[in-house]
């Protein structure tokens, strides 16, 4: 029996607190805070749980996180803001010696970069001060980590490949809209991609790289070579890999919608004067498009994402390694009131804070989920909403 105390109310952030309710075993009281507390509120009732309540902060300031926390004393603080708030919430919980879990890595506000050193500089302080950072316990990062490390563990005696592909096959029905915070969104999709090859890093121009990969219940999808965090731990964990890339699918109209905005300067992070006051063009946008929230009412369809391994098997012989969830946004919606996308990433974040309220993922110190046990997980992700499945010297077409 614990508190665990969720900073953010969107998307995600509701099918977490959903999740943690459906558990009241483990979670027996849960704190929901952001800067909005009306959204908390309505969140609080839609769950219509006692054991639910809400307060308000500004995750920017770390009086502000220090204060909430003392507030409540949570077992584990579960970051579900924005990435530019890693870090204050990570000083926040060093400050009151509170675990700290989050599902994306720290990106700086004014420059899109992902890179985990800026986190894993952390790891001294959080060792000496007894507490654990469960870092990118979402899906991609994170189930994707886990699947990896349970490959691992379970199949290979050496991991050679790995390509971990993200299929959205969903239709929402708008004209154009992103299934999490546009902002992030936009920022991740518009950079330069970037892949692990033989001990080095390779860049390409934003979506250059892309082939048709077919996906379980789905069929073939034009799929874009992306980076993706994950990437950069798993190499590091896992030496032995030589090659590691990560794809994600695209529509077409999506693709077109992408290219008017960036070819027009809304995908702009840099401020302009307008009418005397300065706006970010990427955050103007945010506020016109379609809100993530509100699409999975409609939304049909469903995502695919897992990891393509190929290397030697404990007895050292070729073999080639398919582990996937297929999410329906329907079933989702049904469920949580949110769409798959919002739902792939909210449960493994639950799953991640039992973990570690069960004292099977407590370690001090910084770690990302691969670094853990991966079966209790794998057990809870079959139990929770996302059950996994595998495909052993299935053609990979990689």
């Amino acid at each position: 029996m614990a508190k665990v105390l969720i900073i953010g109310a969107g998307g995600v952030a509701t099918v977490a607190a959903h999740k943690c309710a459906q558990n009241p075993d483990v979670f027996s009281e849960i704190v929901i805070a952001s800067r909005t507390k009306s959204k908390c509120d309505a969140l609080a009732k839609a769950i219509g749980k006692p054991n639910v309540i809400t307060d308000r902060v500004d995750a920017d300031q770390v009086p502000e996180l220090v204060a909430l926390f003392r507030r409540h004393n949570p077992d584990l603080v579960v970051n579900l803001a924005l990435p530019y708030q890693d870090l204050t919430i990570m000083d926040a919980c060093l400050e009151c010696g509170i675990s700290y879990l989050d599902t994306a890595n720290y990106e700086p506000l004014d420059e899109a970069k992902y890179q985990y050193s800026w986190q894993w500089a952390y790891k001294k302080r959080f060792e000496d001060a007894g507490i654990t950072a469960i870092l990118g316990c979402g899906f991609d990062p994170g189930v994707s980590g886990v699947f990896t490390a349970y490959a691992a563990k379970h199949h290979f005696s050496e991991m050679q490949h790995l390509d971990i592909v993200d299929c959205n096959a969903g239709n929402h029905g708008k004209a154009f809209a992103t299934n999490f915070n546009p902002e992030i969104n936009i920022r991740e999709i518009t950079q330069r991609g970037k892949y692990y090859e033989n001990g080095e890093w390779h860049e390409t121009d934003p979506l250059s790289v892309h082939k048709p990969l077919t996906y379980p219940n789905i069929g073939p999808r034009e799929s874009y070579l992306m980076y993706h965090e994950e990437l950069e731990s798993l190499v590091k964990n896992y030496p032995s890999i030589t090659r590691a890339r990560f794809w994600m699918t695209f529509g077409q109209e999506y693709l077109t919608h992408l290219r008017v905005i960036q070819n027009i300067g809304m995908a702009s992070i840099v401020p302009i004067n307008y009418n005397g006051q300065d706006i970010v063009p990427i955050q103007f946008l945010k506020a016109v498009l379609p809100n993530p929230k509100e699409l999975g009412e409609n939304y049909t369809g469903e995502t695919s994402i897992g990891c393509r391994i190929s290397g030697k098997d404990k007895e050292g012989k070729p073999l080639t390694y398919y582990i996937y969830n297929n999410c329906s946004h329907h079933e989702a919606y049904l469920e949580t009131g949110m769409q798959a996308v919002s739902y792939t990433t909210g449960v493994p974040a639950m799953i991640g804070a039992m973990m570690y309220l069960k004292g099977i993922w407590k370690r001090p110190g910084v770690w990302n989920v691969e670094e853990f046990d991966p079966d209790p997980f794998m057990q809870q992700l079959n139990k929770q909403g996302l059950p996994w499945h595998e495909i052993i010297n299935g053609d990979l077409e990689l």
